[in-house]
């Protein structure tokens, strides 16, 4: 449908009824109705429906970031990534949770946010069915089984499957413990330590063993004790490909290994 204008034509949609002054554009958008999709990106083969989106996602492949912000001069690849980047600098977050009415800054963080209060969790790791809010979290879960550690320290270059893992080392090369203890002095690098630490005064122990009840202050130790439940064996070892609930009883297991080498020379 067109509609006169004193300087141009006017195409509306007949679907949506939205307008555009240029044929081509009109044309690209019905694509969205029919669900069309006729241009593909020659690198992974992932199908679009319009041109630009097309060339959007080919910056995902060249690293191009053409959208600058002129305040901290960071890139991005995306003008709505970095629409959303500038209300970090202007303190703006239109989006408010009604039940705590926490504000946030972008609509997906609320959406995340509200799974909090929901217990919603999406995101299924297909290999051992632990669910996740957030995908973020599932795609660092992911890392336990592909073994990938792509944060690595620039000291000491061990990798890290989380950049919070890896800030959380380096710490370790600067010995600084500016986390101290109130009731007895002793100092912690990390504040998550002292707070295990406080537990040892407090007698405070809120994990609880869903299958059992048993109750351990540190998230890790429970998680070891699981094993003894499910049984399952992440951890096989890469010469005989026996397999072990924990990481430390591999390592363990791993000087059979290494003791037989040395013991021929």
């Amino acid at each position: 449908m067109r509609i006169h204008n004193r300087k141009t034509y006017v195409r509306v949609c007949e679907i949506c009824g939205k307008d555009f002054r240029d044929r081509g554009k009109l044309k690209n958008h019905m694509q969205v109705h029919t669900g069309e999709k006729p241009y593909t990106c020659k690198v992974c083969g992932k199908y679009f429906s319009m041109p630009i989106t097309l060339t959007n996602h080919m910056r995902i492949h060249t690293g191009e970031k053409p959208h600058a912000c002129k305040i901290c001069g960071k890139y991005f690849a995306q003008p709505s990534t970095l629409k959303s980047h500038i209300k970090t600098h202007n303190g703006e977050k239109p989006f408010a949770c009604e039940i705590c009415r926490k504000d946030f800054a972008w609509s997906g963080n609320l959406k995340t946010h509200m799974r909090t209060h929901t217990g919603e969790k999406p995101h299924v790791c297909k290999v051992c069915g632990k669910d996740f809010a957030r995908i973020s979290d599932l795609k660092v879960h992911m890392r336990t089984h592909t073994g990938e550690k792509p944060h690595a320290c620039e000291i000491c270059g061990e990798g890290f499957a989380s950049l919070g893992n890896l800030i959380s080392h380096k710490q370790i090369h600067t010995r600084t413990k500016s986390n101290s203890c109130e009731v007895c002095g002793k100092s912690f690098v990390w504040s998550r330590s002292l707070k295990y630490h406080m537990r040892t005064h407090t007698g405070e122990k809120l994990l609880a063993c869903e299958i059992c009840g048993k109750n351990f202050t540190r998230r890790a130790n429970l998680k070891r004790h699981i094993l003894t439940h499910t049984r399952v064996k992440f951890h096989a070892c890469e010469i005989c490909g026996r397999n072990f609930a924990r990481r430390d009883t591999l390592k363990s297991h791993m000087r059979i290994h290494t003791e037989k080498k040395t013991s021929c020379f």
